[in-house]
């Protein structure tokens, strides 16, 4: 059996959206999700009102927290680490790269080619990174192609997730993976590598045209 987990979700809590969590939860349940992440915008703590919810949609849907953190560099997504507690905000990347994995955590550069608020070209020089966001819902093809080619090209795994900022976009993209994923194994999944990003979106003939 394989699971469905939307890595990259954003809710009220980023300040960017009026998204209410519950609906976001409700909506990833409705389209057959095994599971989401919130990655609040800049802050790891912005989403601690998720904790109740875990145990309200037990069995329903697993439900994860991490943070899109804006390093100097662009944005990545770190799991498993409480940023607000560790570094600044706009943390270089290469310091923020060694704290994340000294404490343990995971961190993923999320939609490298976009241009702004990302790593770019810069990304093929980095070294301990988990893995590199392929498929980000609100990227055009092409800019999630050049991800997934420098992911190939370093010999690493490569993430999916929506980037939603409301609830009908959860789940255009996700991430496969091929056993049960929970709280306390989610690291070490994503540590293994054992998993893959795909695009759920709709193709357009602009997409196709660009893709």
């Amino acid at each position: 059996m394989q699971y469905k987990v939307d890595l990259h979700i954003h809710s009220a809590n980023s300040g960017d959206n009026d998204s209410d969590p519950e609906e976001v939860i409700e909506r990833a349940i409705e389209i057959g999700l095994d599971g989401i992440a919130f990655t609040e915008h800049y802050s790891y703590e912005a989403s601690e009102g998720i904790e109740p919810l875990k145990g309200k949609y037990s069995g329903k849907i697993a439900i994860f927290r991490g943070v899109e953190f804006s390093a100097e560099e662009g944005h990545c997504l770190i799991f498993g680490v409480n940023t607000d507690r560790i570094v600044p905000k706009y943390c270089p990347l290469d310091r923020l790269i060694v704290v994340v994995s000294e404490m343990g955590g995971v961190l993923i550069p999320a939609h490298p080619y976009r241009g702004i608020n990302s790593i770019g070209q810069r990304l093929l020089s980095l070294t301990g990174i988990t893995a590199i966001e392929g498929h980000n819902g609100c990227n055009m093809r092409p800019l999630n192609n050049l991800a997934i080619e420098a992911a190939m090209s370093m010999g690493l795994p490569f993430t999916g997730g929506s980037d939603a900022h409301r609830p009908t976009d959860v789940g255009s993209c996700y991430t496969l993976f091929d056993e049960p994923v929970r709280e306390d194994n989610l690291i070490g999944l994503l540590k293994s590598g054992r998993f893959t990003g795909i695009d759920n979106r709709r193709v357009s003939r602009f997409m196709d045209f660009f893709g």
